[in-house]
């Protein structure tokens, strides 16, 4: 004997189903729990990282394409293939190995400084109105002023080393920071500061128990975008009278008109780009598991 239950009307899986083997006259039949599959189980899902991968792999095969047919001229823009292989020529002779540890130092240093000034400020701005009175009103003036244009003005004041190629990717990335990280400050729940207040915690225990902990998601989402922002500040800067890096490679493919070296150096930002940002959202995972979020279905 079984019995199954079903919702009325419903096309998904039995809710419970129960099975009983023989059994003699006089005795009652045993019940067997049989284990259910939801439908959606049963389906044959394809594998994400192989749904994440159609389109960029879609995308290359229509470039060769157009570019094997004629389409794009090879003058315009180079095959895929074509830049494959200009790409190992450079990583045979050692300049794009060495172009990119310079890129990433650069990165590296403005992306620190850029941070913990952004970061300070915020911690001022959003902990005290005194600080906010004070610092949040020429933050914001200066943000509107596009950072590309204080280049000439670096120049003048840093000269044409490295120290100004730093400052413009750490006034790209303080910005973002700190607007994140003032606003993850400023939207704690006012609920958990009274919560906190009347547990006996101090001012200090409220914000590094309530306030951080609650603008850390704030802060995660700056990182991210500040990194994006650092490779972006790093193009320009490199266009200052540079003898090393990504951005030197492509100022001589520029100069003698190799566009194949121009995309290889394009995809190299691209994948360092991406590279910190996996980074990034790794470091979120694990310091944000107390945070339930929505992941799409």
């Amino acid at each position: 004997m079984s019995i199954s239950h079903a919702p009325p009307g419903s096309s998904g899986p039995d809710i419970s189903r129960i099975s009983t083997s023989k059994a003699g006259p006089d005795e009652p039949a045993p019940l067997e729990l049989v284990p259910l599959v939801p439908t959606s189980s049963r389906r044959t899902r394809v594998p994400r990282w192989l749904r994440r991968t159609t389109g960029p792999l879609v995308l290359l095969a229509l470039w060769q394409l157009l570019s094997s047919t004629g389409v794009l001229a090879s003058d315009m823009l180079a095959s895929p293939g074509r830049i494959a292989h200009v790409g190992r020529d450079l990583i045979d002779s050692g300049s794009l190995t060495s172009a990119m540890a310079t890129s990433l130092q650069r990165v590296a240093i403005g992306l620190l400084l850029g941070t913990v000034i952004g970061t300070g400020l915020a911690l001022v701005s959003g902990l005290f109105r005194i600080g906010e009175d004070l610092v949040d009103a020429p933050v914001q003036m200066l943000r509107t002023v596009p950072f590309v244009g204080l280049i000439p003005l670096f120049i003048i004041w840093f000269g044409i080393g490295e120290a100004p190629k730093v400052a413009i990717i750490t006034l790209g990335v303080t910005f973002p920071l700190y607007l994140n990280v003032y606003a993850g400050i400023r939207g704690v729940d006012s609920q958990l500061i009274e919560a906190g207040e009347s547990l006996g915690l101090s001012r200090w225990g409220l914000v590094r128990h309530v306030v951080l902990p609650g603008a850390l998601p704030n802060a995660m989402t700056g990182l991210r975008y500040s990194l994006g922002i650092a490779w972006l500040a790093l193009v320009f800067a490199e266009q200052i009278n540079a003898d090393a890096g990504i951005g030197f490679l492509m100022v001589q493919a520029r100069d003698f008109l190799q566009t194949d070296v121009i995309v290889v150096c394009l995809i190299v930002y691209a994948f360092l780009g991406l590279l910190a940002d996996f980074v990034v959202r790794t470091l979120e995972r694990l310091l944000l598991q107390w945070r339930p979020t929505f992941t799409g279905r």
